[in-house]
């Protein structure tokens, strides 16, 4: 444990955003695992789309990954209707 008291707020603050960013990357992840399921619905795969555009705004993941994702989902949706 530091000795500084401002090193001593940030591996709190740290511990904090960890736990968040933990949380939200989980969620994604259940996200993008309802869109990939057989039957997904298309709300499904616009909630995915939704939640990879805001991870990827806030810098939880990079913005190259949100787009490969989508693509992956849109290629996934495209076979599918055909």
């Amino acid at each position: 444990m530091p000795n500084i008291k401002s090193a001593k707020k940030r591996v709190l603050v740290s511990k904090v955003r960890q736990e968040r960013n933990k949380a939200a990357k989980s969620e994604l992840k259940t996200v993008m695992k309802q869109a990939r399921a057989e039957g997904a619905t298309a709300e499904a795969r616009l909630a995915a789309v939704k939640k990879l555009d805001k991870s990827a705004g806030k810098g939880l993941i990079h913005k190259n990954k949100a787009a490969r994702l989508k693509s992956r989902l849109a290629k996934k949706a495209n076979a599918a209707s055909a």
